[in-house]
Order: structure tokens, then C-alpha cells, then sequence
């Protein structure tokens, strides 16, 4: 049975989400590892992306570990810069699904506040038929509830959504529950795998 719908991680998949990058060029990489050794900047991150407020999460981190404040504080300021670029092929795979009149959700672990500036940077976030944000659902992948809440909210059964993320562990979940599912590492399989379930043409697919 071809796929009624396809859903999308953002991470990694729309967009390069690489903090470590980002810390790299800014402050080399020594004291990045430093940094990420000291400070639970990731944990705090989980926290925002369950819906706690992005500005006030950073300052408290902050204030917690002053010695690392600066690049504490860059999380809130210049996280666009660790959110980017887009991933080009994708977000036109994105639009050849949603000319084809294939339905396209977005099931992402993101913060409410750091959704919202990602869609003003990359206005395409706004073509899903429907985003579930895990930071407005207060759930985040790969706790089952999340996946049961797209089940539930798009009245689709499991096995007619086809699911792409870069998360084994994401994957493992939606597979758990009876989701067609992909392991994205690249756009260029991903897309193979469209043509392949008859979603899309090759010329579509390009």
C-alpha cells in the first residue's frame, strides 16, 4: 500500500542542526569540549524542547555556570547560526510531495520560541499540513505518546505513515507502533525511497 502521508524530523533532515559546529568556529574546538563537559547545555536544551521557556532556561544556565555565560548565552542569541543551513534537496522533496497532494507533517523535538524563530528564517516550515511541535505538545520523541498523538490528530493508522528522521532511536519508536519508517542520513536515498513507494516521479523526485 503506498503511504498516505509523510512525516519529517526538522534536525538534520529540513535544516543542519550542529551546536558543535558552531562552538568550533566560534571558540575552537578545546574549549568547546570544555564547555560541553561543564555545562548540561544539552539537558537544558531537552528542557526547552518539552516547552520550558527558551530565554529563561538560558539565563539560568547562565547564572548557574558564570564562567561559561558567553557561550551559555549563545544558545539564545545566535542559535539561528547553529540551526542552519537548510538541507536544499529536502525541502524540495517537501514540495513536490505537497504539489502531488500527498499530506506532510512535521513531527520535530523543538522549543515553541526557537520553532517560531526558526520560521522566520525558513519560511517552508509554514507549508506542513500540520507541525507537531513537541515544546506546544509537551511531549517529545521517541516517547510513543507523541507518535500516538499524530496517529490520533491525522486519523491516519500507522502503517499509512512513512516517517524520516535522523534519530535511530526516533526511527525505532515510530517503527515500534507500525510506522513506515527511514533512517535519513541523506536527501539523495530518501528520495529513492519516494520514487519508490510511488510518491513521487523521478523528474519529481529531483
Amino acid at each position: 500500500m503506498t503511504p498516505q502521508a509523510v512525516v519529517f524530523d526538522i534536525g538534520n533532515v529540513l535544516i543542519e542542526w550542529k551546536p558543535e559546529r558552531f562552538y568550533d568556529r566560534v571558540v575552537g574546538e578545546p574549549r568547546r569540549r570544555q564547555f560541553f563537559d561543564a555545562v548540561a547545555i544539552h539537558a537544558m536544551n531537552e528542557r526547552v524542547d518539552l516547552g520550558a521557556v527558551w530565554e529563561d532556561e538560558v539565563e539560568a544556565l547562565a547564572q548557574e555556570h558564570p564562567d561559561w555565560a558567553p557561550e551559555i548565552r549563545h544558545w539564545r542569541h545566535r542559535w539561528i547560526e547553529m540551526a542552519s543551513p537548510e538541507i536544499p534537496r529536502s525541502v524540495r522533496l517537501l514540495r513536490a510531495l505537497r504539489a502531488r497532494g500527498v499530506p506532510v507533517f512535521a513531527l520535530s523535538n523543538f522549543g515553541r520560541e526557537t520553532f517560531d524563530e526558526a520560521l522566520r528564517h525558513y519560511p517552508f516550515l509554514a507549508e506542513f499540513d500540520r507541525a507537531f511541535v513537541s515544546g506546544h505538545l509537551r511531549l517529545a520523541k521517541p516517547d510513543p505518546a507523541i507518535y500516538e498523538t499524530v496517529e490520533r490528530d491525522s486519523g491516519l493508522a500507522p502503517s499509512a505513515l512513512l516517517f524520516t528522521d535522523d534519530r535511530p532511536e526516533n526511527v525505532e519508536a515510530a517503527a515500534a507502533r507500525g510506522w513506515r519508517t527511514h533512517l535519513f542520513r541523506h536527501p539523495d536515498p530518501f528520495a529513492e525511497l519516494l520514487v519508490a513507494e510511488g510518491l513521487l516521479s523521478p523528474e519529481e523526485a529531483q
